[in-house]
């Protein structure tokens, strides 16, 4: 029987693709046959990852406008047929007592830097007529998250954006979606259930399905979007949460 690589051929840019739900999303991707592209602050994770899966990997700072840019710079030539915003920042403390001063990396890194990206690659996937924007946002952005107020405010952000580009972008081929992680099984989900086990376990309680979600599983998801098969499926927020948000 003929593998079938659903995504042969096609580029994709991950950014927070070094670990966690990212490299996840890349060993999917990669796994339906693109060529996948790592952006993250960690670059060695980035290179590890990239290497496992024949992509390639390149530092940036999203924080940093310079270093976005450069990326820019970097994959304009062939550009982008899957780009999927993956990384995000977020500082667990009340509202009232959170600093401005974190509030603008915060922006810049989980909602500006996404905005840049789509709107670099944007045009080629236009000129090609196939095209995936994906961004990942968190199902705290769409319920509330006690203690992430500024994070779940930058990530309900993306909303707006990926339905608006949508509508923008469909008449030449191009898709925008977004996915909401609920909690999911990571090594920083792990330290923390290890100091914090009672509120794990409360948490655990709120979950339909009475367990976390896993890394593959959020890829799983970002893969379906990303595929061929979801082509009539664009301006969506979908939650992969074992059923906390259901709307």
């Amino acid at each position: 029987m003929i593998e079938v690589k659903p995504l042969a051929g096609r580029r994709a840019l991950v950014t927070g693709g070094a670990s966690g739900i990212g490299a996840a999303i890349v060993a999917e991707l990669a796994g339906m046959g693109a060529h996948v592209i790592i952006a993250d602050l960690d670059l060695a994770g980035a290179e590890r990852v990239a290497a496992e899966h024949g992509g390639a990997a390149i530092e940036v700072d999203l924080a940093s406008d310079d270093s976005v840019e450069a990326v820019v710079a970097h994959l304009s030539g062939d550009g982008v047929d899957v780009l999927v915003n993956n990384a995000g920042v977020s500082a667990v403390e009340p509202f009232l007592d959170s600093d401005p001063a974190g509030w603008d990396r915060m922006w810049r890194i989980n909602l500006r830097s996404p905005m840049r990206l789509a709107q670099a690659f944007m045009p080629g996937m236009a000129e090609r007529t196939w095209g995936r924007l994906l961004f990942v946002s968190t199902d705290g952005a769409r319920a509330g998250a006690g203690g992430e107020s500024v994070y779940a405010a930058c990530k309900a952000g993306l909303f707006g954006l990926a339905k608006t580009l949508a509508r923008e972008a469909a008449k030449h081929g191009v898709t925008s979606n977004v996915v909401c992680p609920g909690l999911v099984d990571t090594p920083m989900l792990r330290a923390h259930a290890d100091r914090h086990p009672s509120l794990m376990a409360a948490l655990l309680k709120t979950i339909p399905l009475r367990r976390a979600g896993t890394v593959d599983e959020v890829a799983a998801y970002v893969g379906f979007l990303a595929s061929p098969r979801a082509a009539y499926v664009t301006g969506q927020t979908v939650s992969v949460s074992g059923g906390v948000t259901m709307a």
